[in-house]
């Protein structure tokens, strides 16, 4: 008796008749490499033995969960500026479809896994460069970026109030600080007093491929917009997947300073930084609670003691807001250890 086919789900098979044209010529197998935090998928397409090209990357974006329009934008307008964002081969932004290449596997999060600072110093002033080469851009194409302004940053910070004190932490509104929503405040309007530049908005060391020559690629760029200037970098030199010491990332905050030469003081532009990074920590810590309670990616899980160590480290710099800093190394922190232990001793069990 002939065994039947099991046929391919929708999706899958709308995407291989979308890459007929690229399949019937030099490439063959399709392959699901490693995808991030959002709902899209990523299949890498290889090249046949008998040909010399390059492997491709097929970005899977179903459009009806997100859309593929200003990553397909971007990837263009910043490609011709030259900035190192993957070329884009092919695209169809009705299916979510598109075609581009490859930058490999090699995070730089797992370059510099165990190494010394001074051993991925390197990379990190290559990252760097390339973060003023995003800054220096057509203040004409900047400016038509989404505005970073202070009802996206109050809903940022909502991500932390909502999922990690409330559902991840069951902390309410009574067992928070007195002056939190003056925290909270505050930190927005650090952000809205900086000078504004194009913001990648997510760059860091995740988002960062090690390519062929060690040389960085650039991921996930189409959240982009226009806003603070310390943003980015606050993003990469205070990763929440990477934990440098005090003394390198004031090196590499010095050296981001020098490279782009904003208007204001060392000592100005350092305060400004500190207080971007809390509201980029606070936000991230939120997504992170979410990733798990929403969609079960419990991955990101571990990074949330270093997302919140980052933060109370840089309000150790402030002893005006010292009743924050001591309710999250004494309330937050604790329990935020005892939920990741209960966790830890009793699985999610499968449905």
């Amino acid at each position: 008796m002939t065994q039947q086919v099991k046929p391919l789900p929708p999706r899958h098979q709308q995407l291989l008749n979308w890459l007929q044209p690229w399949l019937s010529r030099d490439f063959q197998a399709l392959t699901q490499v490693a995808g991030d935090a959002s709902f899209r998928c990523y299949y890498r397409l290889h090249a046949t033995e008998n040909t010399q090209g390059n492997s491709l990357i097929v970005m899977d974006a179903p459009p009806e969960k997100e859309s593929s329009d200003a990553f397909l934008h971007l990837a263009q307008v910043w490609h011709r500026e030259g900035i190192a964002v993957p070329k884009v081969l092919d695209s169809c932004a009705r299916q979510g479809f598109a075609l581009l290449e490859d930058f490999g596997d090699l995070q730089l999060m797992q370059a510099v896994a165990g190494q010394k600072p001074q051993e991925a110093d390197p990379f990190y002033r290559q990252a760097l460069r390339q973060l003023a080469e995003i800054q220096d851009s057509d203040p004409l194409q900047t400016q038509q970026l989404p505005d970073y302004d202070a009802p996206l940053l109050k809903r940022e910070m909502a991500l932390f109030d909502d999922w990690l004190l409330g559902d991840f932490l069951q902390l309410n509104n009574r067992d928070r600080p007195a002056r939190w929503k003056a925290f909270q405040q505050e930190l927005v309007n650090q952000a809205l007093i900086q000078p504004k530049t194009r913001v990648h908005r997510d760059y860091h060391s995740r988002n960062l491929m090690v390519t062929d020559g060690e040389q960085l690629g650039i991921l996930d760029f189409q959240d982009a917009v226009y806003g603070p200037l310390t943003y980015d970098a606050v993003s990469l030199i205070r990763d929440c997947y990477l934990a440098w010491p005090q003394n390198w990332q004031q090196t590499w905050l010095n050296c981001f300073y020098d490279l782009t030469r904003p208007p204001v003081t060392l000592d100005e532009y350092r305060h400004w930084f500190d207080w971007m990074g809390m509201q980029r920590h606070l936000k991230a810590a939120g997504i992170f609670a979410r990733l798990w309670l929403r969609d079960g990616k419990a991955g990101y899980l571990a990074d949330l003691p270093r997302t919140l160590d980052h933060l109370t480290q840089a309000l150790q710099n402030y002893p005006d807001w010292a009743d924050i800093n001591l309710w999250l190394r004494q309330e937050v922190q604790p329990r935020l250890q005892e939920r990741l232990q209960l966790l830890k001793d009793t699985p999610k069990q499968d449905d």
